[in-house]
């Protein structure tokens, strides 16, 4: 390109967010720093449903768009906003990630149909009312503790862990726990909670079943990918699907630890992060029928910790892909964000979504 090439970020807000936003007054202030580092012009590109039309205008405009905005947020979801980046990607701009391949990778989806791989556990999918009510109560008999997820969603919205207590007055009862911050222990009628869960059904087409995996108080890995390759790891001490304290579940206590970011060579991640470059991506990428060029510039897979094996080693249990907006992100991170970008400029290629 002659001129120099033109990235918007784009991110949720109102249009006072819009017309006040710079390089440098948002939490995305160190990608547009890498950005510019390397020569690329970057700018906010604040959207809401509102003024979507002038949004796509400036979208049109640019030469690739970086999308932060989560599948749920302040009670909108990413229906028309993936309408319109489809649109953009159609006339020639990269969009990372493409809706398309967020389908493929960020949902939880992905859980099920790579659930053969190294990471994957016993996973089961339920598409219509009538599946979840005939298969999901022997199971959850048999198989002990399990964990329900809602196919589409973040921050721990529709992700309910799920035990058999016993059976009293003809039915299952059912001890749930949502993963949701600030959430309870509630005994309920089994035939109940899965009413409830019906409404996710209908919205997302499907809900994900998998085993609650024992040593979560042990913490979640975040492994962050730059298309094919680690950039970094972050290590929390999770709370969610685990009882709150005596103290209650807005107290201290009850709160999850810091991420703890870590860089992509650190040594207790390394035996992860060679199973993630060299074996688990390129085999999710066959599965989903996704090229190199179409992975997303920046996502994440969140592991749990599985059983160790017989010499004491960690293994991994995929907990689920984000795609949709990864952040906080490693120091490392923004700097890999503009490279790729620029690499994917260079080769003129555009995410297009498989």
């Amino acid at each position: 390109m002659d001129r120099t090439p033109r990235v918007a970020l784009l991110w949720r807000g109102d249009r006072e967010t819009r017309s006040t936003a710079t390089p440098r007054n948002n939490r995305y202030h160190r990608v547009f720093e890498e950005l510019a580092a390397i020569g690329l012009h970057a700018e906010p590109a604040v959207y809401d449903e509102e003024f979507a039309d002038e949004v796509r205008d400036q979208l049109l405009a640019a030469d690739a768009v970086l999308v932060w905005v989560n599948p749920l947020q302040d009670g909108k979801s990413r229906v028309e906003l993936d309408a319109l980046l489809r649109e953009v990607a159609a006339k020639g701009p990269l969009v990372s990630a493409h809706p398309d391949v967020i389908l493929k990778m960020g949902t939880k989806e992905v859980l099920h149909r790579t659930r053969h791989l190294g990471w994957g556990t016993d996973t089961h999918i339920y598409r219509s009312v009538e599946a979840l009510r005939e298969e999901f109560p022997a199971r959850l008999r048999s198989a002990g503790p399990r964990v329900l997820k809602r196919n589409r969603g973040n921050a721990g919205q529709g992700v309910w862990k799920v035990e058999d207590i016993d059976r009293r007055h003809g039915g299952a009862m059912a001890r749930v726990l949502h993963a949701e911050r600030g959430s309870v222990p509630e005994e309920i009628a089994l035939a109940e909670f899965m009413a409830r869960c019906e409404g996710y059904i209908a919205a997302d087409g499907c809900i994900l079943d998998q085993p609650f995996q024992p040593r979560l108080p042990d913490g979640m890995i975040r492994c962050y990918m730059g298309a094919d390759k680690v950039i970094g790891f972050g290590h929390q001490l999770i709370k969610a699907l685990i009882p709150p304290p005596r103290e209650g579940p807005d107290s201290a206590a009850a709160q999850p630890g810091p991420r703890i970011m870590h860089a992509a060579a650190a040594a207790p991640f390394q035996a992860l992060r060679t199973r993630m470059e060299t074996e688990w991506t390129p085999q999710m990428m066959e599965v989903l029928g996704i090229d190199r060029a179409s992975l997303p510039i920046i996502w994440d897979a969140d592991f749990l910790y599985g059983p160790r094996t017989a010499t004491g080693d960690d293994t991994y249990v995929l907990c689920e892909i984000n795609v949709s907006s990864v952040f906080a992100i490693p120091d490392q991170a923004p700097a890999e964000i503009a490279r790729l970008v620029a690499a994917l400029l260079a080769e003129g290629t555009t995410a297009r979504g498989g």
